[in-house]
């Protein structure tokens, strides 16, 4: 034996004599020489009182989040050693002792105490007896801590130790729960952004309802400034303003997820940007900022783009444009950051009023009507029964590209164009100026995602009804006086209603864990994945009655997709935040097949790309073509939105830039002619359904089939035709009886006599003589 692993039993030897000399532990009492291990009532009620106080000012702990790592099995050597100073262990009998340690009350409690629930507890329990009782060999000092309990030498509570050392192996958070509750402490998110609070900002609410100017005059200030940024929610509303400033000879650049334009030649940013929400600088100094439609703020998704912005824009000024029931709690949430709010109020430019008459059928559209739905299945629909009224109409929708829905609202717009109906989703709420004079909701029911990420089914909100029956009549068409009315009778009542509500004011403001903070927590938790990481964080965030944390479940869905995929922590984090459409599965597996090259560290080239979608497209010939396409631009579009996070990765973005707006016009020439997609849908569906009733009357006849083709075989038999006559043949493949042949030359003699053709009545009584 060497003389390293003689020195090493003998200090077994001696922690072996210590915890012997503790054998009287007890859940009331501990020997003042006990190892660091073993717990102390004092330690532990401190570490209770502790916990418990960091614990009153947060939520309570989602322990079903914690996932349990594998632990290996110690150095075969150490357990050799523990089997050589004591005995190999008779597992019979440790797993009695371990139902035993398991079952006592007092072993829960002091676990509880350091943050074990139950839950947690049994995990725990679980993972360390199958340590103890399968692996090939233990830590000795278990090792020897069983054997003396089997013997009726140390208590079954010297177990806990060991047992709280295994379970923060498994469950690594319980050491650093304190650290993570602090990074995920929300409660101040002003203080995320020094700029800001280093300057004393002004701000102006331009608070009315739609088409009242409020943005206007926002505008208006924010390019008479030497610098300034505007934040919309919509890219078209960035590419509006974007081209409002340059024709206004503001020199202005665009700045959204997907494009980046600079007015300047060379490239050198300009003192305006329009930009997406998003993407707003917190950075860059201003001196007058535009917040867009600020009442987003509490929405489930994206709510915290508009926090961020407010909280964090570098500006002067900040002027915040949106509904009047959000003035109150802008005004208190910059009384956090010690800032006065001044409130501009508005009115409505042009008056609009509510039917007292439905519409009830599509017989009494008018010209400038324009149909709301809330899915595209109505739009569709819809559309092909006003066709078949013969008129024409245009469509709009959320997945349809920008560059599409412009020209349809172009086509609904110009008084020499024949097509003066509208059919469209909410997405007219924003972002598009049209002609419309009445505004008709085919229904008041609108799917919804709420705040925990699950889905509903729920009548729209005033401040939604008021968002999108504001768009008739407005001031810069030529509709002065707007209208809004439904399409059913009895939804009209529902609507006065809604409409004569208040609109609820806003009560809380979105946030969303940082890549910085995902980054602090991945550090003390290594082994968990991104979707694990960021459930521990949502379960362990505090925030105070100004603030929710948003909903994460598109980003947990991208998160579970590419997990498998080995990136780094930063890159998949980005990955995870890409906007796309998780409904769409050429979407998510191009997502999916990007993120695999990306981890390859192999650039997306543009002849990858169009390897993988089948370049060039041909156009759509029905509506399933036409959402393919779809599906297809925004593939496009994240390839752009990667390639100005990972630029040398994606290098191709003017290539693929070139082949979206081409595609963007196929688009276009599909949706003009959508109607005639829809036909051919329907006859595609009804061949479909003609074929499938077909099957099945063949498949229930059979039997029938069968019978008569074994009475027609015996028929046959009889006859035994010589001839090669049709009626033959008939009779010889069954399809036909000797009982029908006999009924239809009756009946042909029959139609014959009735003619005068004698003829056929004497060769009649030539055959009967034969």
């Amino acid at each position: 034996m060497s003389v390293n692993r003689c020195i090493y039993l003998l200090s077994r030897c001696h922690i072996r004599y210590r915890v012997c000399a503790s054998t009287s532990f007890s859940t009331t009492a501990v020997a003042t020489n006990n190892t660091s291990l073993l717990p102390t009532r004092r330690t532990s009620e401190k570490f209770s009182r502790r916990h418990s106080s960091s614990d009153s000012s947060s939520k309570p702990l989602d322990t079903s989040l914690f996932v349990p790592l594998t632990v290996k099995s110690d150095e075969a050597w150490d357990g050799a050693i523990g089997a050589e100073l004591t005995q190999p262990l008779d597992k019979g009998e440790i797993l009695k002792v371990l139902n035993r340690f398991y079952k006592r009350k007092e072993m829960q409690k002091l676990a509880a105490d350091q943050g074990l629930d139950a839950r947690l507890f049994h995990q725990a329990f679980v993972s360390f007896r199958k340590y103890v009782l399968e692996m090939n060999s233990i830590n000795a000092d278990l090792h020897i801590i069983l054997n003396d309990i089997c013997c009726g030498a140390g208590h079954i509570d010297d177990i806990f130790p060991y047992f709280m050392r295994h379970a923060k192996q498994i469950f690594p958070m319980l050491d650093c729960i304190d650290d993570l509750r602090k990074i995920s402490d929300l409660r101040v998110p002003a203080n995320w952004y020094p700029e800001a609070r280093a300057i004393q900002r002004k701000i102006v609410f331009h608070a009315g309802p739609t088409n009242s100017g409020k943005t206007y005059h926002a505008i208006q200030r924010y390019l008479a400034a030497k610098s300034g940024v505007y934040c919309g929610p919509l890219k078209l509303l960035a590419h509006e303003i974007y081209e409002k400033s340059n024709d206004a000879g503001v020199p202005c650049d665009l700045v959204t997820g997907e494009e980046r334009i600079f007015v300047d030649p060379e490239g050198r940013p300009s003192g305006h940007i329009a930009s997406t929400i998003e993407m707003c600088s917190v950075t860059t100094p201003y001196e007058v900022a535009v917040i867009d439609e600020i009442q987003m703020i509490k929405d489930p998704s994206r709510g915290w783009a508009w926090t961020r912005a407010l909280l964090g824009l570098c500006a002067e000024e900040i002027h915040v444009c949106g509904e009047a029931a959000a003035v109150e709690f802008v005004t208190e949430l910059m009384f956090t950051t010690g800032e006065e709010v001044e409130v501009h109020n508005y009115k409505r430019l042009t008056p609009f009023s509510i039917s007292n008459h439905a519409v009830e059928s599509l017989d009494n559209l008018k010209p400038g009507d324009c149909i709301v739905c809330f899915s595209k299945n109505d739009i569709y629909s819809i559309s092909r029964q006003i066709e078949i009224r013969g008129l024409e109409c245009a469509v709009i929708y959320g997945s349809l590209p920008p560059g599409t829905k412009l020209a349809q609202a172009k086509k609904f717009n110009d008084p020499d164009d024949p097509c003066k109906i509208l059919v469209a989703t909410d997405a007219i709420g924003m972002g598009l100026n049209l002609s419309i004079r009445r505004i008709i909701f085919n229904s008041l029911v609108k799917p919804s995602v709420n705040e925990k990420g699950e889905k509903e089914l729920d009548t729209i909100s005033t401040s939604q009804a008021l968002q999108i029956a504001g768009r008739a009549g407005r001031f810069s068409s030529v509709y002065k006086e707007g209208e809004v009315t439904t399409m059913l009778r009895d939804d009209l009542t529902v609507l006065k209603e809604i409409l004569g509500k208040p609109v609820d004011p806003i009560a809380m403001a979105g946030l969303h864990p940082t890549a910085e903070q995902i980054e602090m927590f991945a550090y003390h938790l290594p082994h968990a994945t991104l979707s694990n990481l960021i459930d521990i964080f949502v379960s362990l965030a505090q925030v105070d009655g100004l603030y929710f944390v948003c909903n994460i479940d598109d980003f947990k869905f991208l998160a579970d997709m590419i997990q498998h995929i080995p990136l780094n922590l930063r890159s998949r984090y980005v990955f995870c935040t890409a906007p796309i459409n998780k409904k769409q599965p050429f979407v998510c597996t191009s997502f999916l097949k990007f993120a695999r090259q990306f981890s390859r560290d192999e650039p997306l080239t543009f002849d990858w790309v169009c390897r993988h979608m089948n370049w060039p497209l041909a156009p759509p010939k029905n509506i399933k073509d036409l959402v393919h396409l779809e599906a297809v631009h925004d593939v496009l579009d994240l390839y752009l939105w990667l390639s100005y996070r990972f630029m040398d990765m994606f290098p191709d973005a003017n290539l693929i830039r070139e082949i979206q707006k081409e595609l963007d016009g196929i688009i276009q020439v599909g949706v003009r002619n959508i109607t005639r997609l829809i036909r051919a849908t329907e006859n595609q569906s009804a061949a479909a359904e003609t074929t499938a009733s077909v099957r099945l009357s063949d498949s229930n006849t059979l039997p029938l089939r069968r019978g008569r083709a074994l009475k027609a075989h015996n028929q046959r038999k009889e006859l035994r035709p010589t001839d090669s006559s049709l009626s033959s043949r008939l009779l010889r493949d069954g399809l036909l009886t000797k009982e029908l042949l006999e009924q239809l030359q009756r009946e042909w003699v029959r139609e014959q006599s009735q003619n005068g053709d004698d003829s056929v009545s004497t060769n009649k009584g030539k055959r009967k003589k034969k």
